[in-house]
């Protein structure tokens, strides 16, 4: 039998056929990275991301020009994904250089040599834009974001204060962890003085007390990396992942004091020498801004980039349901009949019902879009395979808890509110203790009430419509058509008192004209 071809394959199911893919070139001061995206939307999902960590800024602070080694190891790893770039078939390319390039007295013979060998146009992008592209980056991974973002690269620190869409007043520091090391011999002691030099220089920072502090970077991303190593954090993603400010000051004070924690082996050996500067810079930082707590991001420059390219209905476009619309159109049996069951659920929360806050009926709602989307594994894992899928997927505009809410509604659709037992008794050495019961009650309901819908519907559109839920005293109703009289059965009476159970009420399937 003929095999299907990698395009054939491609075109049913496994990407968005309608979408053309982006490559962006990032050199940094630390890093050159290359990252395709399947193409330019609210929730861009990467389908290659390959980095070489050149180190071009190393000497800035004492030589002012980059390293010779460092310029050839760039410049390889660029041949390399020219070629990469080439077999992607991938023509919308954008590429951007950061705070070395601009600054070492040999920047610009580098860019004419990088753009020859990635054959394509570099932009050496200026403090100002820098920081506006991590804003950007902070706009396309979280809903509403407001505080200071922070983007730490190899070379120098961005800050900029954003407000709903606002991006508001930006500075560049020359606190990038490999110009710290260069600049302070290699010393803490000495980094701690300069760091608090510069910050201390922005006299804008108190604006960030009591909001939040965004902290973006390669360095950063491994910090938290570590903390999560170090606590034994169950849900090993990045971007969202928050700790307290005190939290995040004693671990930083810990990590430059050169205390031996538990978790250490986490931090790749590409990230140790950096690590202690980073923590340096936040640590310092912190203490100045005094923000309410440290939100750690995914989503930096490259992310911000696709982000400034996007139409205006496109970035207002609410990043999570933007995620599980295209979600559910790659996995789902039926978009049609998930968006339909965000309006059947609505019922569940109108009046006689739970109460229902809109961030609650966000969720739900994302809940039900991505509620089919394990359809195809073997049943007896649907549920395990949905939780991990759905905690860790390439999600934004979520919180942890958002996250974890997500994962249990889905495990409860397809495993019943009870789960199984040693399911249950790993959920809750892990992720249950990290949602509130009020958000886990939610997540039995919205999965009891997809389990049920779907007696009913039989997973097909233009159904569930005509079977429409209401409260009736003590009483929850689906009203049953009588030209569907005959799905009435145990079946659906067992899961459908389920679902009236834990909205407190006692069960009637109603048969109507």
């Amino acid at each position: 039998m003929r095999l299907m071809s990698w395009k054939a394959a491609d075109e049913v199911g496994s990407r968005l056929p309608e979408l053309e893919p982006m490559g962006v070139v990032d050199i940094g001061s630390n890093s050159v990275r290359l990252v395709v995206y399947e193409g330019a939307v609210r929730s861009p999902t990467p389908i290659f991301n390959e980095k070489v960590l050149a180190g071009l800024g190393r000497s800035i602070a004492s030589s002012g020009t980059l390293d010779a080694g460092a310029i050839e190891t760039a410049l390889a790893g660029l041949v390399r994904f020219h070629a990469i770039l080439r077999i992607l078939q991938v023509k919308n390319v954008r590429a951007i250089a950061t705070a070395a390039c601009r600054e070492a007295a040999n920047g610009s013979s580098f860019i004419a040599r990088a753009e020859k060998a990635l054959g394509t146009k570099i932009e050496i992008l200026s403090g100002e834009q820098e920081a506006a592209l991590a804003a950007s980056g902070i706009l396309m991974g979280f809903e509403a974001p407001d505080g200071i973002a922070g983007d730490l690269g190899g070379g120098s620190l961005e800050l900029i204060d954003i407000s709903g869409k606002s991006l508001n007043r930006a500075t560049t520091l020359p606190l990038g962890s490999l110009r710290l090391i260069d600049a302070s011999g290699g010393r803490l002691e000495k980094a701690l003085v300069i760091a608090d030099k510069e910050i201390g220089s922005v006299d804008w920072l108190a604006s960030g007390g009591g909001r939040k502090f965004y902290a973006v970077g390669g360095t950063w991303r491994a910090l938290a990396k570590f903390h999560m190593a170090h606590q034994d954090y169950p849900l090993h993603m990045m971007q969202g992942y928050v700790l307290s400010t005190e939290n995040a000051i004693a671990f930083c004070e810990q990590i430059r004091k050169g205390k031996r924690l538990i978790g250490f082996n986490s931090v790749s050996k590409s990230r140790r020498e950096v690590l202690p500067f980073g923590a340096v810079v936040l640590e310092r930082l912190l203490r100045q801004m005094k923000p309410s707590e440290v939100v750690f991001s995914a989503f930096g420059i490259r992310e911000g980039l696709v982000y400034k390219l996007l139409s205006a209905a496109e970035q207002e476009r609410d990043p999570l349901f933007a995620f599980a619309t295209d979600y559910a159109r790659l996995r789902a049996r039926s978009l049609e009949h998930s968006v339909e069951l965000c309006a059947w659920t609505d019922a569940l929360f109108g009046p006689g019902g739970p109460n229902e806050t809109a961030p609650e009926r966000r969720l739900r709602h994302a809940a039900c879009l991505l509620s089919d989307v394990a359809w195809r594994a073997h049943p007896d894992y649907r549920g395990e395979q949905s939780l991990a899928g759905m905690a860790h997927a390439a999600m934004a505009g979520i919180d942890h808890p958002g996250r974890i809410f997500l994962a249990l509604a889905s495990f409860f659709r397809h495993a019943g509110p009870a789960g199984k037992a040693d399911e249950v008794a790993e959920l809750s050495s892990k992720l249950l203790p990290l949602l509130s019961p009020r958000l886990l009650e939610r997540a039995k309901i919205v999965g009891a009430a997809v389990r049920a819908a779907h007696m009913l519907s039989i997973g097909r559109p233009g159904i569930i419509d005509e079977m429409p839920l209401s409260y009736d005293k003590d009483r929850l109703v689906v009203r049953l058509p009588k030209s569907y009289a005959a799905l009435d059965g145990e079946r659906l009476q067992r899961r459908f008192a389920t679902l009236a159970a834990l909205v407190g009420k006692s069960a009637e399937i109603r048969l109507v004209r």
